[in-house]
């Protein structure tokens, strides 16, 4: 008789950096606060859509966080956000007169004129 035989891939990531963010968390790493393990990302209620990103360093893993390993850190999503993200793919840009993260989310049905929140 057969062995069952169990198959286990890999789960790709919830959330895809591009190559620019992956820099950005590592430069945010190589000045953080001796206690940050990493960068967090959560998508908490705030601006007129409802829904914003937030990153922040964060201290200790919560028990349902997304965690992604990078090259220069590891950037942790919140697991209360995970469904709102999931397929998303976040860039850090600058330019002459502002720079931060921007996410490319297929899960958000619109967002607010300046941009800051969104709704799913």
């Amino acid at each position: 008789m057969p062995e069952n035989l169990t198959r286990v891939r890999e789960r790709p990531a919830a959330l895809n950096l591009t190559s620019n963010a992956q820099a950005r968390v590592a430069e945010l790493m190589s000045k953080a606060p001796e206690s940050a393990i990493g960068v967090k990302l959560s998508t908490p209620k705030r601006g007129c859509s409802g829904l914003a990103y937030s990153v922040d360093y964060v201290t200790e893993a919560k028990p349902f966080d997304e965690k992604i390993e990078t090259p220069g850190g590891t950037l942790y999503v919140d697991g209360g956000s995970i469904l709102y993200l999931v397929g998303s793919t976040m860039d850090w840009v600058e330019d002459d007169f502002a720079a931060g993260f921007v996410f490319e989310n297929p899960n958000a049905k619109g967002a607010c004129g300046c941009g800051e929140s969104f709704t799913v």
